[in-house]
């Protein structure tokens, strides 16, 4: 049984699509499809609103499984910027990695959710990704 079948099927909130543009490195939205920016003149920017509005009922769970997960690993990043003025502290030791091992982390996640939906992540991210349309 899939982890995600205890959250809500139903459609995407405003919040979560801005989530999902956001986590994939697409440009925000505003509040309507006008002017040159508009997501009508990118193809898979088009894709993803388009897939965004007619996800499976299971398709709306599975990305917000998502979605909680890159919440978390997006949290734990910024957190561990907390431990950049120590090196060492008794026994304790800090990770020389640990911000860009968390940052991979996330950054895979993000792919994976690319892979999913089937779009690919803004290239102004400077993310490969492997997702052809």
């Amino acid at each position: 049984m899939s982890g995600s079948t205890s959250l809500s099927n139903l459609p995407l909130s405003n919040a979560e699509r801005v989530d999902v543009r956001r986590f994939l490195g697409y440009p925000a939205y505003g509040t309507g499809n006008t002017g040159s920016q508009s997501w009508r003149f990118f193809q898979a920017y088009g894709t993803l609103e388009y897939r965004m509005t007619n996800f499976a009922p299971e398709e709306f769970q599975v990305v917000r499984q998502y979605l909680a997960s890159l919440y978390s690993l997006e949290s734990a990043a910024v957190g561990a910027s907390g431990n950049l003025d120590t090196e060492q502290a008794a026994s304790w030791t800090h990770n020389q990695s640990e911000v860009q091992d968390r940052l991979a982390l996330f950054d895979q996640w993000r792919r994976r959710l690319a892979a999913f939906i089937g779009v690919p992540l803004d290239p102004g991210l400077g993310l490969v990704s492997a997702i052809v349309i």
